[in-house]
C-alpha cells in the first residue's frame, strides 16, 4: 500500500474512527483502524464489536491495499503531523509514514483478521433534521445508566409512531423524555440506542441543519453523514414504561425563573460539593421557594419569588441532577411539579412541555 493525502484530512479522519477502537485488550486487531487504499480513496475503520465507524478521504493511491494500526497510537501521532502532506507506504511488515524531510515506522497487522462491518442495514428508516436529533440526545443521554447491571438502561429508547418520536432514558434515580415529529419513517417501530453510540452520532452530524436517515434492521442501526458511516448495535429486551413512572397529577406545581433558581442551586452546591448525594433542600410555601443546604463547610438560605400553586411542602435533592435538568432547559421560566416529599417529582420548560425530567428526591431522617 501505498498513498498520499493531506495531513489536515487524514487527522479528522483519524480523531473519528478511532472512537470506535476497542479499549479492553479483547482482540488486539479491535484495538485497530484498518486502512484501505483504492482508486483516489483512503478508507478507515474501526469497531469493538458494538459501535463501527468508517470513514472516507481522499488521497492519491500509488498501490493499493490495505492493513491494520494501533488506533491510539496512530491517532495521537498523526495528530501531531496533521500540517503536512503525509506518504503511508507498507512494505508487509511495517508502515512508512512520511512528512516534510522525516519519516517514522509503526508496526502494522494483517487486515485479513479485522472483522466484516456490515453496513447492509436498510430494512426500516425514520428520517428527522439533524438539529431535532442533536437536540434529542443532548437532552436524555447523559441520564442514562453507566453500570452493567441493568444493560438496556445505558441506552435510549426511541418510539416511532405515525409522524410523532419520543425519546427516553433513565438511570433508576432520574428520567428524561422528549418527544417530537419525524420527517417520514417506513413504519412504527421502538429501539434502544446505546448513549455512547448516540454522543458519537451527535459529534459526526453536520452543523448545518438537514434531513438525516436512521436505518434499522435486526437489531442493528447505521447512520450515514457525508463522508462517515456509522453501525451499531442496539439492545434487546424490554424498556421501563414511562407512563407507570410519570405522575399525572400534582398537589404542588411551582414556577420560577429559569436563570434565578440555577444560580441559586449552584450557590448551594458549593458547600456539598464531594457528598454522596450534594443534597439540597426545597422549602415551598406561599409565594416562594427557599433554596437551602447545611453541611460541615457551609449554610445557604437563599428565598426566590415563585407562582406557587398548592399544599406547602419541603422537599431534599441531590443538586447535581436538579442542575443537570435545568440546564437542558431553554426557556426563562421552569414549572416543578411535586406531590409528598418522598414522590418523584418533575421539572420542565413552562411553555414548550414535549420535554420533562422526573427527579427522585433522597430520603432523609425527616421523610423516610
Amino acid at each position: 500500500m501505498k498513498l498520499l493525502c493531506e495531513g489536515l484530512d487524514l487527522a479528522d479522519a483519524v480523531l473519528k474512527v478511532v472512537k470506535a477502537c476497542s479499549t479492553k485488550n479483547i482482540m488486539p486487531v479491535l484495538e485497530c483502524i484498518k486502512l484501505s487504499a483504492r482508486n483516489d480513496m483512503l478508507t478507515l475503520s474501526a469497531t469493538d464489536g458494538e459501535i463501527a465507524i468508517i470513514k472516507n478521504v481522499k488521497a492519491e493511491v500509488h498501490e493499493e491495499g490495505e492493513v491494520c494500526v494501533q488506533g491510539k497510537y496512530f491517532s495521537e501521532f498523526v495528530k501531531k503531523i496533521e500540517a503536512f502532506q503525509i506518504l503511508l507506504e507498507t512494505d508487509g511488515i511495517s508502515m512508512n509514514i512520511m512528512y516534510a524531510e522525516n519519516k517514522t515506522c509503526m508496526q502494522i497487522l494483517s487486515a485479513d483478521d479485522f472483522p466484516v462491518i456490515n453496513t447492509d442495514i436498510n430494512e426500516s428508516c425514520f428520517s428527522l433534521s439533524t438539529n431535532e436529533l442533536k437536540k434529542y440526545i443532548t437532552f436524555t443521554t447523559f441520564c442514562c445508566a453507566t453500570d452493567e447491571s441493568r444493560p438496556i438502561l445505558k441506552g435510549c429508547q426511541f418510539v416511532i409512531k405515525g409522524d410523532e418520536i419520543c425519546v427516553t432514558s433513565l438511570d433508576g434515580f432520574r428520567l428524561a423524555t422528549i418527544s417530537g415529529k419525524v420527517a417520514g419513517s417506513t413504519g412504527n417501530m421502538e429501539i434502544v440506542c446505546p448513549a455512547r453510540t448516540l454522543n458519537e452520532i451527535d459529534k459526526m452530524l453536520p452543523a448545518s441543519d438537514q434531513l438525516i436517515d436512521v436505518y434499522v434492521q435486526h437489531g442493528m442501526m447505521l447512520v450515514a453523514s457525508e463522508d462517515t458511516i456509522l453501525t451499531s448495535r442496539l439492545y434487546s429486551g424490554d424498556f421501563i414504561k414511562k407512563e407507570n413512572i410519570i405522575p399525572r397529577n400534582f398537589a404542588t406545581t411551582v414556577k420560577v425563573s429559569r436563570k434565578s433558581l440555577k444560580e441559586s442551586i449552584e450557590r448551594a452546591a458549593v458547600f456539598v460539593r464531594g457528598e454522596k448525594n450534594s443534597l439540597i433542600l426545597f422549602d415551598i410555601n406561599g409565594d416562594q421557594v427557599i433554596v437551602s443546604t447545611n453541611s460541615e463547610v457551609g449554610r445557604v438560605n437563599e428565598p426566590l419569588r415563585a407562582e406557587v400553586n398548592g399544599k406547602d411542602l419541603r422537599i431534599a435533592m441531590n443538586s447535581r441532577f436538579i442542575i443537570d435538568a435545568i440546564n437542558n432547559l431553554d426557556e426563562e421560566d421552569v414549572v416543578m411539579s411535586f406531590n409528598r416529599q418522598i414522590d418523584p417529582f418533575i421539572c420542565q420548560n413552562s411553555v414548550d412541555m414535549r420535554s420533562l425530567y422526573l427527579i427522585l428526591p433522597v430520603r432523609t431522617a425527616n421523610n423516610a
